[in-house]
Protein backbone atom coordinates (compact mmCIF):
# COMPACT_ATOMS: atom_id res chain seq x y z
CA UNK A 1 0.00 0.00 0.00
CA UNK A 2 1.65 3.24 -1.19
CA UNK A 3 0.95 6.28 1.18
CA UNK A 4 0.83 9.72 -0.22
CA UNK A 5 1.27 12.84 1.64
CA UNK A 6 1.47 16.44 1.73
CA UNK A 7 1.74 19.75 3.70
CA UNK A 8 0.46 22.81 2.37
CA UNK A 9 1.69 26.45 3.35
CA UNK A 10 0.12 29.76 2.53
CA UNK A 11 3.08 32.01 1.74
CA UNK A 12 1.45 35.19 2.09
CA UNK A 13 0.72 35.34 5.31
CA UNK A 14 2.82 32.34 6.28
CA UNK A 15 -0.01 30.11 7.48
CA UNK A 16 -0.84 26.40 7.14
CA UNK A 17 -3.12 25.87 4.82
CA UNK A 18 -5.92 24.20 6.00
CA UNK A 19 -9.17 22.88 4.14
CA UNK A 20 -7.56 23.07 0.52
CA UNK A 21 -9.23 20.49 -1.58
CA UNK A 22 -7.07 17.63 -2.99
CA UNK A 23 -7.76 15.11 -5.31
CA UNK A 24 -5.49 12.50 -6.92
CA UNK A 25 -6.28 10.78 -10.33
CA UNK A 26 -4.75 8.42 -12.31
CA UNK A 27 -3.82 9.58 -15.80
CA UNK A 28 -4.78 6.73 -18.65
CA UNK A 29 -2.46 6.01 -21.96
CA UNK A 30 -5.27 8.20 -24.25
CA UNK A 31 -5.05 10.96 -21.53
CA UNK A 32 -8.26 10.35 -19.51
CA UNK A 33 -8.52 11.06 -15.84
CA UNK A 34 -9.35 8.44 -13.17
CA UNK A 35 -10.30 9.42 -9.46
CA UNK A 36 -8.15 7.95 -7.24
CA UNK A 37 -9.31 10.41 -4.19
CA UNK A 38 -10.98 13.39 -3.11
CA UNK A 39 -10.25 14.75 0.25
CA UNK A 40 -8.74 17.91 1.90
CA UNK A 41 -6.08 19.26 3.99
CA UNK A 42 -6.60 19.34 7.75
CA UNK A 43 -6.68 22.59 9.82
CA UNK A 44 -2.65 22.06 9.75
CA UNK A 45 -2.38 21.90 6.23
CA UNK A 46 -1.88 18.16 6.32
CA UNK A 47 -2.93 15.23 4.45
CA UNK A 48 -2.49 11.57 4.61
CA UNK A 49 -3.80 9.36 2.37
CA UNK A 50 -2.72 5.52 1.53
CA UNK A 51 -3.64 3.91 -1.83
CA UNK A 52 -4.44 0.60 -2.40
CA UNK A 53 -1.74 -1.94 -3.92
CA UNK A 54 -4.42 -2.36 -6.96
CA UNK A 55 -4.72 1.40 -7.29
CA UNK A 56 -1.28 1.89 -8.12
CA UNK A 57 -0.12 1.45 -11.50
CA UNK A 58 3.66 1.95 -11.49
CA UNK A 59 3.12 2.48 -15.19
CA UNK A 60 1.00 4.98 -14.97
CA UNK A 61 1.38 9.07 -14.51
CA UNK A 62 -0.62 10.78 -11.70
CA UNK A 63 -2.10 13.88 -11.08
CA UNK A 64 -2.23 15.35 -7.39
CA UNK A 65 -4.24 18.84 -7.91
CA UNK A 66 -4.91 21.12 -5.13
CA UNK A 67 -7.64 23.94 -5.47
CA UNK A 68 -5.63 27.14 -4.49
CA UNK A 69 -7.96 29.41 -6.38
CA UNK A 70 -10.83 28.05 -4.05
CA UNK A 71 -8.69 28.41 -1.42
CA UNK A 72 -7.22 31.92 -1.29
CA UNK A 73 -10.94 32.89 -2.57
CA UNK A 74 -12.16 32.39 1.24
CA UNK A 75 -9.47 33.58 2.92
CA UNK A 76 -10.32 37.66 3.29
CA UNK A 77 -6.75 38.76 2.17
CA UNK A 78 -6.08 41.87 0.77
CA UNK A 79 -4.52 40.44 -2.93
CA UNK A 80 -4.15 43.17 -5.75
CA UNK A 81 -3.85 42.82 -9.04
CA UNK A 82 -4.86 39.71 -11.25
CA UNK A 83 -5.48 36.13 -9.67
CA UNK A 84 -5.65 33.46 -12.77
CA UNK A 85 -3.89 30.40 -10.85
CA UNK A 86 -7.11 28.02 -9.97
CA UNK A 87 -5.37 24.98 -9.34
CA UNK A 88 -1.95 23.74 -8.94
CA UNK A 89 -1.28 20.35 -10.84
CA UNK A 90 1.77 17.94 -10.20
CA UNK A 91 2.11 15.39 -12.87
CA UNK A 92 4.57 12.26 -11.46
CA UNK A 93 4.78 8.87 -11.10
CA UNK A 94 4.84 6.11 -8.49
CA UNK A 95 7.27 3.22 -9.47
CA UNK A 96 6.61 1.73 -5.83
CA UNK A 97 3.48 0.55 -4.82
CA UNK A 98 3.92 0.34 -1.60
CA UNK A 99 6.60 3.55 -0.84
CA UNK A 100 5.67 6.93 0.90
CA UNK A 101 5.49 9.91 -1.15
CA UNK A 102 5.37 13.07 0.37
CA UNK A 103 5.48 16.40 -1.63
CA UNK A 104 4.76 19.40 0.42
CA UNK A 105 3.53 22.60 -1.24
CA UNK A 106 4.21 26.40 -0.60
CA UNK A 107 1.57 28.53 -2.31
CA UNK A 108 0.46 31.75 -3.05
CA UNK A 109 -2.26 33.27 -5.18
CA UNK A 110 -0.31 32.84 -8.59
CA UNK A 111 2.54 30.72 -7.70
CA UNK A 112 4.17 27.73 -5.74
CA UNK A 113 7.02 25.74 -4.94
CA UNK A 114 6.40 21.99 -4.30
CA UNK A 115 9.19 19.37 -4.12
CA UNK A 116 9.45 15.61 -3.28
CA UNK A 117 10.39 15.00 0.26
CA UNK A 118 11.34 11.70 2.18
Amino acid sequence: MATLTTHTLNSVDGTHAGQVGVSLFRVTPDGARVTVFEAATDAGGRLSQRIAREEVDSTADYELVFQTGAYFATRGLALTGLRIQKEVVIRFCMPDPEAAYHMPLVMAPNGYSVWLSS
